[in-house]
């Protein structure tokens, strides 16, 4: 019963849909030539985006036309695509589009996912809309659903990319975020066991979307679960300098000018590796980069710019009056937002570095493996503290990684 209602609501939307853009885009050729560089904006979210976080839903409608922009939801990733499509249209629809949903999904019963990506109305329905909205889950099944066995584009992804050149918004949720640049993670090991085995091309990395470009990687939950740490084999293995990892309930605006903008609960690291070095043998780091952007900061990806929040401009931070003094460590470097505390702390400190490390359980295949994560101020480094709370922004600081040998046992009762 429910699936015939799905089927009968999203025929007559897209019937809605595709008449709707016939006067404002009658002008416009039905298979639009590529541009150099798309019109549109990302929205590239790092999971649970909740209800309330209104500054994130108002700018994606904003971006995709403003009142009554029509958005494409897919649910593709979910595991119940019907209940996350629906809940994806009631929070669009409350902050003032017109969403619709798109049945492009391998776990969506009663639905062809072969024949649903290459259907003229929907594609037509999505080419036209003003926007995109690709929830959680699995990523791999978002792009198992829009390109064919060959590996070739279907029409409806090749209707989301021109939608997107012509200036429309693709937004993304954890798996949606995924999915922006043009490798992803497949199904890859934990963070620490990422640092000891490393990747593999077509099972821990695979092939994303790459809306964002090709010289960007995204990761998604980044300081939650400690991510940041499993980027940078992923950037090695491909040749990544540059990557961007959001938190949780926290967006990055990605616009037609490369501008990124933190928007949201918390923010997102920037990881640059274009001057790192590594050695043979198991995973080690030299000089790579790490900046913490913070909610309403900006980084252009093509001038490398920052620029600091509004309210964080007049807040430059002294090195000669640092506010923390003595070491800085932490034995989990991988813990929820631990990186961001230990740069935080280092850019406002009296020390050179501070040191985390990262080790793995007793009865772990490895347990004798771990790492030192060394975060060092350089002359590059610069700190903002907001003039209304604790809140920073840090850019620029150094990261080196070395393998270390945990000594068994690694304590004893007293």
């Amino acid at each position: 019963m429910f699936q015939s209602v799905v089927r009968v609501v999203v025929h007559a939307t897209l019937a809605l849909a595709v008449a709707a853009s016939v006067s404002s885009h009658a002008a416009e050729s039905p298979s639009m030539p590529s541009s150099p560089q798309p019109k549109g904006s990302l929205v590239i979210i790092g999971g649970a985006l909740r209800d309330d976080n209104d500054a994130v839903w108002t700018r994606i409608v904003q971006l995709a036309g403003g009142k009554n922009a029509r958005i494409a939801v897919f649910a593709s990733a979910s595991a119940s695509p019907e209940r996350a499509g629906n809940y994806l249209i009631e929070r669009l629809d409350q902050h003032g589009a017109k969403a619709f949903f798109v049945p492009v999904a391998e776990r969506l019963d009663g639905s062809d996912v072969r024949a649903a990506a290459e259907d003229p109305a929907l594609v037509e329905a999505v080419r036209s809309a003003g926007g995109a909205y690709f929830s959680g889950g699995d990523q791999a099944r978002i792009t198992n659903a829009l390109r064919r066995p060959d590996g070739s584009n279907t029409q409806l992804l090749d209707a989301l990319w021109d939608m997107y050149r012509r200036g429309g918004v693709i937004a993304g949720s954890s798996a949606g975020a995924a999915i922006m640049s043009a490798t992803m993670f497949g199904h890859p090991r934990s963070v620490l066991g990422t640092l000891q085995h490393g990747v593999a091309d077509g099972r821990q990395i695979t092939r994303g979307l790459g809306f964002i470009g090709d010289d960007v990687f995204i990761d998604q939950h980044l300081l939650v679960r400690g991510r940041f740490a499993r980027m940078l084999p992923a950037m090695l293995a491909k040749g990544y300098n540059i990557g961007l990892g959001i938190d949780e309930n926290t967006a990055m605006v990605v616009g037609p000018k490369r501008d990124v903008e933190v928007l949201g609960y918390r923010g997102a690291l920037l990881v640059d590796l274009s001057n790192a070095a590594t050695r043979d043998g198991t995973f080690n780091l030299s000089n790579g980069r790490l900046s913490y952007l913070d909610n309403g900061d900006r980084f252009n990806l093509d001038s490398k710019v920052f620029t600091p929040a509004p309210e964080k401009v007049r807040g430059k931070l002294d090195a000669n009056k640092p506010y923390w003094r003595g070491p800085l460590f932490s034995a989990d470097i991988l813990g929820n937002g631990t990186v961001v505390d230990l740069m935080s702390k280092l850019v406002d400190s009296d020390q050179p570095d501070a040191i985390g490390l990262s080790l793995d359980s007793p009865n772990a295949d490895r347990p004798d493996l771990g790492f030192e994560f060394k975060l060092g101020r350089v002359n590059e480094t610069v700190g903002y503290q907001s003039a209304y709370s604790e809140a920073y922004s840090v850019y620029n600081v150094r990261l080196d990684i070395r393998p270390i040998v945990v000594q068994r046992p690694l304590y004893q009762y007293r």
